[in-house]
């Protein structure tokens, strides 16, 4: 059984792309005894798949409000372009494009710039430097639910250029044994603008 590390699904076989999120699978190697030092990631250009930027952003909750605005501000002008054409209903339909159109734009952009966020992670993954960091915290947030499921927030740091620098991640899948406060990780991020980082492999 091999699982995804990406999103944890499970194959039977390998293969080298998962076909459920498109992250690139790691080969299969014997287990290591505890103890020993964690694998560094592969050099870059890593085989990322660019499908795997929509599996970011649909467990992303600003990016899931940014799509629910804009199919409210898409009803919302249908049915104010459909009242405004009645000239007897224009008083009420004219209001209800006009809020529609807000509604549709702000939900446009929302998506948009959650999406240009989650493709900055799989260029990170894909072209970033790698550095050992160590996981600080990991906590479920109730206050947030996304496809009946409440996210794990994952804390970590790690150096750069003499530099400590700290960077969060929101999964939806429970976090694995490498994921727990103590635990030594790498980190992926960006040597110009190492703000941009990412932990590899992405919970």
């Amino acid at each position: 059984m091999i699982t995804c590390p990406w999103c944890g699904t499970s194959f039977l076989s390998f293969k080298p792309n998962c076909t459920n999120c498109g992250g690139p699978m790691p080969l299969p190697a014997p287990e290591r005894p505890s103890g020993a030092a964690i694998l560094p990631p592969p050099a870059p250009p890593r085989p990322i798949s660019d499908r795997y930027v929509w599996k970011l952003v649909l467990v992303d909750g600003w990016a899931i409000a940014g799509f629910v605005f804009s199919l409210l501000g898409a009803i919302f002008s249908v049915i104010g372009l459909a009242l405004t054409l009645g000239v007897i209903t224009a008083f009420v339909g004219i209001p209800f494009a006009l809020l529609g159109l807000v509604f549709l734009g702000g939900g446009v952009a929302l998506a948009f710039w959650r999406y240009t966020e989650k493709q900055k992670i799989v260029n990170v993954l894909k072209w970033g430097s790698a550095a050992l960091g160590v996981i600080n915290t990991v906590e479920q947030n109730f206050t947030v639910r996304i496809n009946q499921r409440h996210p794990w927030q994952i804390d970590y740091q790690f150096q750069s250029g003499g530099q400590t620098l700290n960077g969060q991640v929101s999964t939806l899948s429970q976090p694995g044994p490498q994921f727990q406060p103590g635990q030594q990780v790498y980190v992926l991020y960006m040597p110009g603008e190492p703000q941009l980082n990412a932990l590899y492999p992405h919970p």
